[in-house]
């Protein structure tokens, strides 16, 4: 290496200016030097630069990863959903370093989007724009829930141009912008934007930066609005508690009620919780009761007798869930009466809360196995985030597992419409119960339901499918037919396995259903040559081990001749006297060794169903046999 090549090594040590590689070549051919030694420094120089740009963009991703990183742990210290919108703008702007950055949320009244925030703009017409769905870039990502750049907009001829719009960026002086959506699951709320007013090429790594900066900024939106929400609750439960404080000591008692009741809901509370601590106040026994109905001449929201009892409907909507019942109290004043009453609200709160987290988290569920199915080429990185923020173990074995209801008659003209509809969404949430308790996935699917379940250790793919239908048919009180998958390893980090599994579990169910076995579960292993030609993998040598194995393994510890005696047992039409020609053996030998088979196999091994599967293993051992030598 020369002193000047050496030269560039010092250069990309101290981080210089790119006009600074030049200057090791001007001086070496001011100094008079050959063709060659130029043509090694220029070569070196091309090398030191590349390994330069390799070095800036290396430091520039981390700066951006370190900014966005910055910014999420920002938007989390926000509250406030103004300061929220106002500092994604502004981190937007600075991240990418543009002129202009803005934000607009979908308007579900309207059914356009508006303009919320913006950070750089002059112009207030651009300020209030409105942009219809497909109209305008901003209009054009709203409808499609995808990004779109340009870099010359009023000669960009993807999107909608209408006058009002390209007005207001007329006015703003804006030529290249790219617009991003803010998505919620499926669910598209607004749109994050960076702009210049000069022509600018946004490159790729730019349009994926402010797309993951927008999934924050979402997350933080609707972090925010929840906590709106919350202190728009707490503000109301606040202004009841003044409305109880400045009543009399005749209603002491009902405050004191209420506020235990809000500090059970506030740490998480349930139901039996309320029952208790009403209970302790009004020195009777309450029970929450899901089946008793109130009495048809209470009113809902109200209290009052039945019976030797006092019932309190816990309802919603006009929904009933339940009923909140006193015991050993003969007589109640109007105080007593309206805390049960205000017992009963409550218990139907945490209720719904109750409901409503469960649907929103088999949703989540739901929406991430339906990606596994349907877009198997999704960025494996982010299937298992989502994974892990349902607590799912993604490196564990999985099995697909395909359940469906079967009952007596279930083809019938009767049992379609309401009933089977009603059907698959009970058994849906029997199976969302269980793919949440057993940390995996369930969606419904092809009129049934598709669950994703980690196997437990020492645990097969058949005895986890013949546990789920026990689990789903005692649930639903129907027999509940579940097909399994072999097992699948890491599916989150190799979802495009995770189809092919569950079409493997579709012909397990389907074939269980044509072989009359509604309501068990079962694996391709399970299901003999049927299951060979059932699963994906055709594991020919898992089902010879499976079917004959015993019997090939006596043969290799003792030395005896027992698979040939089965082959030859079964040319001759199973009959000994011919077996023992074929065997040169006396028949007495082939009795013996037809006593040892039934003993090793079951005494059911010379039926017509398990003699075909054993014909079929004979006859795959030997082909394998074969290659082998």
């Amino acid at each position: 290496m020369t002193h000047e090549q050496a030269a560039y090594l010092e250069l990309l040590a101290r981080g210089a200016a790119t006009e600074a590689y030049d200057r090791p070549v001007l001086l070496a051919r001011a100094s008079g030097a050959g063709p060659e030694e130029l043509a090694g420094l220029e070569q070196a120089k091309q090398l030191a630069l590349r390994v330069r740009a390799e070095l800036e963009g290396r430091r520039r991703r981390e700066a951006e990863l370190s900014a966005l990183f910055e910014t999420a742990h920002d938007l989390a210290g926000l509250r406030d959903l103004d300061d929220v919108l106002r500092a994604i703008v502004q981190r937007a702007r600075s991240l990418l370093g543009t002129e202009v950055a803005y934000l607009s949320l979908h308007d579900p009244v309207r059914g356009d989007t508006y303009m919320r925030v913006t950070e750089g703009s002059v112009s207030a017409r651009f300020q209030q724009v409105r942009l219809g769905m497909g109209e305008g870039l901003g209009g054009l990502v709203a409808q499609t829930a995808r990004p779109y750049v340009t870099d010359d907009y009023f000669r960009d001829e993807r999107f909608q141009h209408t006058e009002s719009i390209d007005s207001a960026v007329g006015d703003e002086g804006l030529v290249a912008i790219l617009g991003v959506p803010l998505t919620l699951g499926s669910q598209v709320i607004g749109v994050l934007f960076a702009a210049d007013r000069r022509a600018r090429v946004f490159e790729r790594e730019q349009v994926a930066l402010l797309g993951s900066f927008a999934a924050h900024a979402a997350v933080a939106i609707d972090t925010a609005n929840l906590l709106a929400e919350t202190r728009s609750a707490l503000a109301e439960l606040e202004r009841a508690n003044d409305i109880i404080r400045e009543h009399s000591g005749v209603i002491e008692r009902a405050s004191e009620v209420h506020d235990r009741l809000t500090e059970l809901v506030l740490r998480g509370g349930g139901v039996h919780d309320v029952a208790a601590a009403v209970s302790e106040v009004l020195g009777g026994a309450v029970e929450f009761v899901e089946e008793r109905p109130a009495p048809a001449r209470i009113a809902e929201g109200h209290a009052g007798r039945d019976g030797d009892d006092w019932v309190a409907a816990v309802s919603a909507g006009g929904e009933t869930l339940g009923a909140l019942v006193l015991r050993e109290r003969p007589d109640l004043d109007p105080v007593d009466l309206r805390t049960l009453e205000r017992a009963a609200l409550v218990t139907s709160l945490l209720l719904l809360a109750r409901r409503s987290a469960g649907e929103a988290e088999q949703r989540v569920r739901g929406e991430l196995l339906d990606d596994l199915l349907d877009a198997p080429d999704r960025d494996p990185g982010r299937l298992r985030e989502r994974a892990a923020r349902l607590r799912t173990d993604t490196d564990a074995p999985h099995v697909v597992l395909a359940a469906r209801i079967d009952r007596a008659g279930a083809g019938a003209e009767a049992d379609t419409g309401g009933r089977e509809s009603a059907d698959r969404q009970r058994l849906r949430s029997a199976a969302s119960h269980l793919a949440a308790t057993r940390h995996g996935l369930a969606s419904a699917r092809d009129g049934g339901t598709v669950l994703l379940l980690p196997l437990g250790p020492g645990e097969s793919a058949a005895e986890l499918a013949r546990q789920t239908a026990k689990h789903l048919g005692g649930a639903l009180h129907e027999p509940v037919t579940v097909g399994a998958s072999a097992p699948v390893t890491a599916p989150l980090a190799h979802p495009g396995r995770v189809g092919p599994a569950y079409e493997e579990a579709r012909r397990c169910l389907d074939a269980l259903r044509l072989l009359q076995r509604q309501g068990e579960g079962a694996a391709a292993e399970d299901l003999g040559f049927l299951g060979l030609l059932l699963a994906d993998t055709r594991d020919i040598e898992g089902f010879v081990e499976r079917t004959i194995g015993q019997v090939v393994a006596y043969d290799r510890r003792r030395g005896t001749d027992l698979v040939r005696t089965m082959d030859a047992y079964f040319a001759s039409g199973m009959s000994p006297a011919r077996t023992k020609d074929d065997l040169h053996v006396h028949v007495n030998t082939v009795a013996q060794r037809i006593e040892r088979i039934g003993r090793l196999l079951g005494p059911d091994w010379q039926s017509p169903s398990r003699s075909l599967e054993i014909q079929l293993a004979l006859r795959l051992h030997a082909l394998s046999s074969a290659v082998i030598r």
